[in-house]
């Protein structure tokens, strides 16, 4: 007997480690199995390992390993595949993958949603006119566009223009299961020097790129050795990931002589349990659309240091769960952290704060609920036609 379920067809770029897969991934384990189908198409390639943390049976993973550029001739082999799917929805996730918009449209596929996730790499204000152009061109096939944060909102309705009618800001929601603080205080981390009770960790999670500014943190931990010393026989710095910036943060530390005082330690797959063995989170990026990130270490209940781009400013409640500086310069980060490694007892009441802040506004169910509320307008407008 045919499956009646709608099929959501979830298109990105490079389906692998990533906020953006992330939270394609809890999409789909948590929307309801009973009402929907789904599955991903990778204009590049499929990661094996990050995949298996779909949980959900019957998700269909389609790898197109798309060369660089924009993929136009590979458009009739994704609408190909769009009518063999046969999809209620595509749902499209940033620039890269909004092309897939124009062969889902020759597909006929009834319902065509486009997410916009965060700021492109190489135009981290977004302020290119090419990637406008290109956002302009395809907004014919779009029917719905989903922004997470009231930044990308703006920048879709004045600089895309984006109808408010078909505007919608959806906030990422966090496992608050999953990412929980730990009970009892801060825990030890597998493979860690600095586990210590004594010691107050500052660590930082995400790929060593250059929008994500790990160098800057580097810098400001420096700077806050030099002008505290004190702070030497207690202060740790932990990066969690890997990238082409690594090497500029070692070199960073090296130089000043404080080394021996930081943790490189790679890739991890035991991310919540890392975020249990810190004391404050870090985020030095320049540009963001809505964190993960942040929203998992408020769910562990960290005091945030973020920088003050993209949704970061909605996601930390200045003064309240963390603090927000300027992007690209190590001398606010630098003073923010020194006061709170200086005042651990206030630097833990912010993460008790931000643990509070997430159960109220960025649970899981309530992006789940969010996602669905779109996808069920899309289905009823088609419906009616």
């Amino acid at each position: 007997m045919p499956d009646s379920r709608p099929l959501i067809c979830h298109v990105v770029y490079r389906f692998a480690v990533g906020g953006l897969e992330n939270g394609v991934v809890n999409l789909i384990n948590h929307l309801p199995r009973e009402r929907w189908r789904h599955a991903v198409v990778s204009l590049t390639d499929i990661d094996a390992g990050f995949a298996a943390r779909i949980h959900t049976p019957g998700v269909t993973l389609h790898a197109l390993h798309k060369p660089p550029g924009q993929g136009y001739k590979q458009w009739p082999a994704l609408a190909r595949l769009f009518r063999e799917l046969r999809p209620a929805i595509v749902h499209t996730r940033n620039l890269a993958a909004l092309e897939a918009q124009a062969p889902a449209w020759w597909a006929g596929v009834p319902g065509r949603v486009h997410g916009e996730h965060g700021r492109d790499v190489e135009d981290p204000h977004g302020t290119s006119r090419k990637h406008q152009w290109m956002r302009r061109a395809y907004r014919p096939f779009v029917h719905h566009t989903i922004a997470l944060g009231r930044e990308l909102a703006d920048y879709c309705r004045t600089r895309i223009g984006t109808p408010p009618a078909r505007l919608h800001t959806i906030y990422n929601g966090v496992d608050t299961t999953r990412f929980a603080p730990a009970p009892g205080g801060r825990q030890p981390i597998t493979g860690s020097p600095f586990n210590d009770p004594a010691l107050w960790l500052a660590g930082t999670v995400g790929r060593m790129q250059t929008v994500k500014a790990q160098p800057v943190l580097a810098r400001a931990f420096v700077q806050v050795l030099a002008e505290a010393p004190a702070l030497r026989e207690r202060l740790r710095l932990v990066m969690v990931g890997d990238g082409p910036l690594r090497a500029e943060c070692q070199a960073v530390l090296q130089e000043a002589g404080v080394a021996d005082l930081a943790w490189f330690a790679g890739e991890r797959t035991d991310v919540p349990d890392v975020m249990r063995g810190l004391d404050c989170f870090v985020l030095p990026s320049l540009a963001e659309g809505i964190s993960n990130t942040i929203l998992e270490a408020m769910a562990a209940g960290l005091p945030v240091l973020a920088t003050g781009v993209g949704a970061n400013v909605e996601l930390v409640a200045h003064a309240e769960t963390g603090v927000v500086v300027a992007a690209g310069e190590p001398g606010p980060m630098a003073q923010q952290l020194a006061w709170l490694a200086g005042n651990p007892a206030q630097a833990a009441a912010m993460g008790r704060a931000g643990r509070v802040r997430i159960e109220q506004r960025f649970s899981l169910g309530a992006m789940v609920a969010a996602y669905e509320g779109v996808y069920q307008r899309v289905l009823q407008a088609h419906r009616q036609e």
